[in-house]
């Protein structure tokens, strides 16, 4: 069972009339932003997990 291409525009004419333009903008941004603090999130745990790396090397290098 697979949706052609005639079916995801009914679909996505239904979903316009329900929603509305405004309302999907809206869904957009708030999914775009929250897509983006997540990579954030995930850039940020990469960062610190290299720093803490880089600090257990020095006390092993120090002792």
């Amino acid at each position: 069972m697979s949706f052609g291409i005639t079916e995801l525009i009914i679909i996505m004419v239904i979903v316009l009339l329900l929603f509305g333009t405004t309302k999907l903008k809206s869904i957009g941004s708030d999914l775009g932003s929250a897509i983006k603090g997540f990579r954030s999130a995930v850039t940020d745990d990469e960062a610190s997990k290299k720093a803490d790396e880089k600090v257990n090397e020095k006390k092993t290098d120090q002792t």
